[in-house]
């Protein structure tokens, strides 16, 4: 099938649509639903009625933006009314949701008179915290966000005027740093003088750019003042008539420092870039065809031309989903009355700074591993990207509360992990985890320390300032890796090959000289084996702790710190467990890395390493001993060695955490069956560490868990060892790697304790 008939088939598809409307409080019983409803609901309808900003603290308000258009301009479509917009609305809410956790109601006007759209509008104020008008022809879409923007006390915004501004600012921004121009200096020309083309112009005069500088053409040519003195064009454009001679987008882009298109396809040809300044600077955003192919203008001249377009399969794609689910989310968070232009400036400018720092491996997959540096191809964020969501909408909070139009002052700080957590719960629990790290920095050595991903990892622990990364590996490859992906750190680095170490192979022979280790062959597998080099440094506490095993098999990254730093003296044995988040739960995990087969006394030791990590994410603990039976509903070996785990763990004193067990996964982790069918049992609630009853059902477990139950996995983390010591599996993210730094860091601060 070709796309119509994907999309077709796709908004068909039961249910009909792509929005629907959920219940976010619990409506499962009689008295559920008389608090939801009648009698219940007259305490906050009193509560409003006494004060009406009380509306954001018991309904949705502060949550709900409407999405507002009559059809008349609808993008490539033109002017196809209401109703068959509609799709084009419930697509807007899906980003809003989507990129920003905004809830949204599609409303669609039959209404062309201006008049009537804007009171039908204003008059629905009480149910929305913000407008968001879509698809409304110009020039009345100018004069109903004029009029609407003054009647109104929450935010109204024109995404198709201020959208496109804003993220083609922010591209212009970077652009003009990369070819080393300033703003207030250069020339630019702009096809097209509709909603978007006029509020570009006027954003740019907000960052800088000089009015006078600006020369805008229409269908007819250039905008000149003799054609507004004659009445030829209508006020808005006259805002941007220039004193010169008639002329032709031809005209207008020679000698000019940049081109912004939004107009026509193809109506810009090589000849036209050639005539431009030096290293000019193309934005062709018609959609879905530009102005002028991405290839055709890159090849039309030698030196630098940085090119930006409305399309996906071409770099730099100017993306209002970049701008508007951000700018709400902020706005919404500061009940902000409006969204002003310091607001909007500020989402550039987040936008155009997040565009300079390392792109997480996500995004990167996410566009086919093609490479992402700042730079002429990179100059603005990709929209999948989820740092966007906790950088700019911080950023616009801030203008709106430092502008006056706020009327809820937030701290930024806290504020950023609210946003993070909206992202998952993996992103807050491990926002706890890092605070803590933070606090007090330790030594983290990384084994693979000349692998990109591990130096890529190493600049954002001392950016977020988590750890004091140490880079085990080849200096010359670290400091090329460093200057080709354009990082701004100079990180210790330990050198095997260039530095004597003979101290540290003395260690390791005096540690396995029993075990058959020569010194000759101590020294080889310091000079040539970074697991053993770090681990002899976290053991002679040159280093806190160690993370390894990126491009290594668990079991051989594993071997040279059991052997070398061992387990804790209260322990015996160590075991891998992950932490799985769950959209409003967290699991953790164990073991799923280390043991194939454990017995009662393993498995007791096991369920107290994995009570003390979920400590440390601020989870109290509540254990499950897994197994295929219910307290004794099977006797067998497999069944009756987790029962007597589970009974050690409860007589002994020392454990002070919940635990129980032999029971299924079922009745560990659904509330009502332990309840109510084992009411008896010792767990309050519903368990949140999981003890396999070996390494198969573990890996099995965890594996199913993430990838059908949609949960995402923090790990494995090693618990047992004498030094903190986690084991990377291969292939992880650079965000995995930063994440095991901060459990080590706090793993090692608690050693200092």
């Amino acid at each position: 099938m070709g796309l119509d008939e994907d999309a077709l088939e796709y908004h068909e598809r039961e249910p009909a649509g792509k929005v629907a409307i959920s219940t976010t409080k619990p409506t499962n019983t009689q008295r559920d639903l008389s608090l939801a409803y009648s009698p219940g609901v007259a305490a906050p309808c009193r509560k409003i009625d006494a004060d009406e900003t009380d509306a954001y603290r018991y309904t949705a308000k502060g949550n709900l933006v409407g999405v507002v258009s009559n059809g008349s301009a609808v993008l490539g479509l033109g002017d196809i009314g209401a109703q068959a917009s509609k799709p084009v609305m419930e697509g807007k809410g899906v980003l809003f949701k989507r990129f920003a956790d905004i809830d949204v109601f599609d409303v669609e006007l039959d209404q062309t008179d201006v008049d009537a759209f804007v009171a039908s509008v204003a008059a629905m104020e009480p149910t929305f915290g913000g407008i968001n008008l879509e698809d409304i022809k110009a020039p009345e879409c100018f004069e109903i966000e004029r009029r609407l923007r003054d009647q109104m006390d929450i935010p109204v915004f024109h995404d198709d005027q201020h959208g496109t501004a804003i993220i083609s600012g922010a591209g212009l921004l970077n652009a003009l740093d990369v070819v080393d121009k300033d703003v207030e200096d250069v020339d630019i020309a702009i096809s097209g003088a509709g909603a978007s083309a006029i509020a570009c112009a006027k954003f740019y005069v907000s960052l800088g750019a000089k009015r006078e500088n600006i020369t805008m053409c229409d269908s007819t040519g250039i905008i000149t003042q003799s054609r507004a003195d004659d009445g030829d064009v209508n006020e808005h454009k006259a805002e941007f008539a220039r004193d010169v001679p008639d002329g032709d987008l031809a005209d207008a882009m020679a000698d000019a420092d940049v081109f912004i298109g939004l107009s026509a396809p193809d109506i810009v040809s090589p000849e036209m870039v050639r005539s431009m300044a030096d290293d000019p600077i193309i934005f062709a955003m018609a959609n879905p065809d530009p102005e002028i192919g991405y290839e055709e203008a890159k090849n039309a001249r030698d030196d630098t031309v940085i090119m930006g377009t409305g399309r996906s399969d071409h770099p730099n794609q100017v993306n209002n989903v970049l701008g508007f689910p951000f700018i709400f989310r902020g706005a919404l968070d500061v009940r902000a009355t409006e969204i002003n232009e310091a607001m909007k400036v500020a989402c550039a400018e987040a936008l155009a700074e997040l565009a300079r720092e390392d792109v997480p491996d996500q995004v990167v997959k996410a566009y086919g591993d093609q490479p992402l540096q700042f730079g002429p191809e990179y100059i603005i964020p990709k929209p999948v990207d989820p740092r966007v969501l906790f950088e700019v909408a911080p950023a616009v909070a801030d203008a709106a509360m430092e502008s006056g139009v706020a009327r809820t002052d937030l701290d930024l700080s806290a504020y950023r992990e609210r946003l993070e957590a909206r992202l998952g719960k993996s992103r807050e629990m491990m926002r706890v985890v890092l605070n803590k790290a933070k606090s007090d920095p330790k030594r983290v050595a990384l084994g693979e320390g000349d692998d990109e991903k591990m130096i890529r990892a190493a600049s954002q622990m001392v950016e977020e300032g988590v750890a004091d990364p140490v880079l085990i590996g080849d200096r010359e490859t670290i400091d090329a890796t460093i200057a080709d992906l354009g990082l701004d750190f100079d990180p210790e680095v330990v050198d095997p090959e260039a530095a004597d170490y003979e101290a540290y192979a003395d260690r390791l022979h005096d540690l396995r000289k029993r075990d058959g280790l020569t010194r000759s062959e101590a020294t080889e597998l310091v000079e040539r084996d970074p697991n053993y080099l770090g681990s002899v440094m976290v053991e002679q506490g040159d280093a806190d702790a160690l993370l390894t095993g990126l491009t290594h098999h668990y079991p051989s990254a594993l071997r040279p710190p059991l052997q070398v730093i061992g387990t804790a003296p209260d322990a015996e044995h160590v075991a891998g467990v992950y932490m799985l988040t769950f959209k409003n739960r967290v699991l953790f995990c164990a073991d799923t890395t280390v043991n194939t087969a454990p017995d009662a006394d393993v498995l007791a030791e096991i369920a107290e390493h994995v009570a003390a990590l979920a400590r440390r994410f601020n989870v109290e603990p509540r254990v499950a001993m897994l197994s295929y039976s219910d307290f004794g509903s099977v006797e067998t070996e497999g069944t009756e060695k987790v029962a007597e785990a589970a009974a050690a763990l409860r007589d002994d004193p020392s454990v002070d955490f919940q635990v129980d067990g032999e029971m299924q996964a079922d009745t560990a982790v659904v509330e009502d069956i332990l309840a109510d069918t084992y009411d008896f049992a010792e767990l309050d609630g519903p368990a949140n560490c999981l003890v396999f009853p070996n390494l198969e059902a573990g890996n099995i477990g965890y594996k199913l868990l993430q990838r059908l139950g949609g949960a995402e996995a923090i790990g494995p983390m090693l618990t047992g060892m004498d030094e903190p010591v986690h084991v990377i599996q291969r292939g992880d993210e650079v965000k995995d790697i930063v994440n095991l730094a901060g459990v080590a860091v706090v793993d090692a601060q608690e050693e200092d304790d």
